[in-house]
């Protein structure tokens, strides 16, 4: 019953005029923004950040909430038109979505994927609610000694699930730790790695670096592309809604996305990217029924499932942020960011000393969720439109965007210089097929890392074995080892190669 009651106070708060404004303000942003190529979540959040100084906190959180889930609606749409993942989780569902757009079914897939999104969405966040409190007490249990275990972890999660070269993931890590360390040292107050520029005392701004690598990063990718493989071409939509037959195909595949989706959203470093694709992995796997078409040629099961899987993956990704206080992917470690903005420590006592803002959270995904299948099916034509603006026109707009976006944090033209300077970084490491998420959780778990490690060795007076002595951090050390191990195994290792080059 405690559940129900928390739940009428979410939507209590959730449901006041100017919380419903900003959700639907996330939602169509997010969407708009999954529309675009190139330009995901964390490069729409990272810019829309200093937006939220002036909100309340819950407001602040419920409109990046709405960008996050948003835009995992909104990078089906190109997809399916045009070929071109809007979001890097949409890469999957490109493969079928776009061979049924140019058989004329475009209409069918674009509601497969809203409609699958919106099932596995309510089904996500369900599991947000029922699951929150439970891990909450549990996270009531760790001390300094379990929270640096469970980093450790977390970085280590993210290391096996990230795409592309296990070495180019462990590296991008420990640069974002090293990038951590920059600063003044919070213990002796003595600036350390700053290089002696005053500007870097206080360290590498979060922003600052999420809006380079992420923001500009992609626009000077885009921009070293010939100008044809830019223009954006539009197939035609007709009729939106599946037929019998297709619906008789999607229900299982929406519920096997959503199941999958569910459990790796919670994991560090999964969310919906890994969702998508071991969704759209096991739909190759399962047996085709007779007359159905074959993988690849557009099927309508390869687009309900890894839409279902990435949505659910990212509303079930909220639990390690709210509970434990961990983020399991870039964007949370984003929601980290804005969390300490407007002073909330993210962790177990979010719950307890801030229950309108966690349970109004979770409460405002479900209006979310409504607003989105109203807003993607009959808007479809209106992305279209969108879609058509020429890039040498967007491009200019949204490097303005983060310029005022990032100058106005501190009013300092040094964090523009640094944008600018993270943004040639990014396209560096675009060129070298370096994805730069683990960067990002490296970079907020770092300092996190270092202050939970001091306090442990502070409490145990220099006794290092408080590690493994501890049983839940022993635990947690242990998981990590054997994640190490499993992923250096040969066929393991092969097999994960295999996965992330999915047709």
């Amino acid at each position: 019953m405690e559940l129900f009651d928390n739940l009428a106070l979410g939507f209590g708060v959730a449901f006041t005029f100017q919380n419903l404004i900003y959700a639907f303000i996330g939602c169509l942003l997010g969407t708009l923004i999954g529309v675009l190529p190139g330009v995901g979540p964390v490069a729409t959040i990272a810019m829309l950040l200093p937006a939220t100084y002036a909100l309340p906190p819950v407001a602040a959180l419920i409109m990046l909430a709405g960008i996050y889930y948003g835009a995992q609606y909104g990078g089906s749409t190109t997809a399916i038109l045009v070929n071109l993942p809007g979001e890097a989780s949409s890469v999957v569902t490109m493969i079928d979505g776009y061979q049924m757009a140019r058989k004329g079914r475009a209409g069918p897939a674009l509601a497969a994927a809203g409609l699958g999104s919106f099932f596995a969405g309510c089904v996500g966040t369900l599991i947000l609610a029922a699951f929150a409190a439970p891990l909450t007490e549990v996270a009531f249990k760790f001390g300094p000694a379990e929270y640096f275990s469970l980093m450790v972890l977390g970085l280590i999660g993210a290391v096996v699930l990230a795409s592309g070269s296990l070495i180019k993931a462990v590296g991008m890590i420990v640069l974002g730790l090293l990038m951590g360390l920059i600063g003044t040292d919070v213990n002796s107050g003595v600036a350390r790695f700053s290089f002696d520029i005053p500007e870097l005392t206080d360290g590498v701004g979060f922003i600052v670096i999420a809006m380079g690598v992420f923001g500009y990063g992609e626009i000077i990718s885009n921009l070293s592309k010939p100008e044809e493989d830019r223009e954006v071409f539009t197939a035609k939509v007709t009729g939106l809604m599946p037929s019998a037959e297709d619906f008789k195909n999607m229900v299982p595949a929406v519920l096997r996305g959503t199941t999958l989706g569910s459990a790796l959203g919670i994991l560090p470093g999964g969310g919906a990217l890994l969702a998508a694709f071991a969704a759209y992995t096991i739909e190759k796997k399962t047996k085709l029924r007779p007359g159905e078409v074959p993988f690849g040629q557009g099927n309508i099961r390869g687009v309900a499932s890894p839409e279902s899987a990435n949505n659910s993956a990212s509303q079930t990704s909220f639990i390690p942020l709210l509970t434990l206080g961990i983020p399991p992917n870039a964007v949370m470690a984003l929601m980290v960011g804005a969390m300490t903005i407007h002073n909330i420590q993210p962790g177990p006592q979010v719950m307890t000393s801030n229950p309108e803002l966690f349970w109004g959270l979770i409460a405002s995904m479900w209006i979310g969720n409504a607003m989105l299948i109203i807003l993607n099916l009959p808007l479809i034509g209106i992305w279209i439109k969108l879609l058509s603006v020429p890039y040498r026109w967007l491009f200019p707009a949204i490097v303005l965007f983060c310029a005022i976006g990032v100058y106005s944090t501190n009013n300092n033209t040094w964090d523009i210089w640094m944008v600018a300077m993270f943004g040639v970084i990014g396209y560096v490491f675009i060129k070298l097929g370096m994805e730069p998420a683990p960067l990002l959780l490296g970079f907020i778990l770092g300092p996190m890392m270092e202050e939970n490690l001091r306090r442990a060795m502070l409490l145990s007076r220099g006794d290092w074995s408080v590690f493994v002595t501890r049983p839940l951090s022993a635990s947690l050390l242990a998981v990590a080892l054997l994640l190490l191990i499993v992923v250096a195994l040969p066929s393991i290792k092969s097999k994960r190669e295999e996965a992330f080059v999915e047709d």
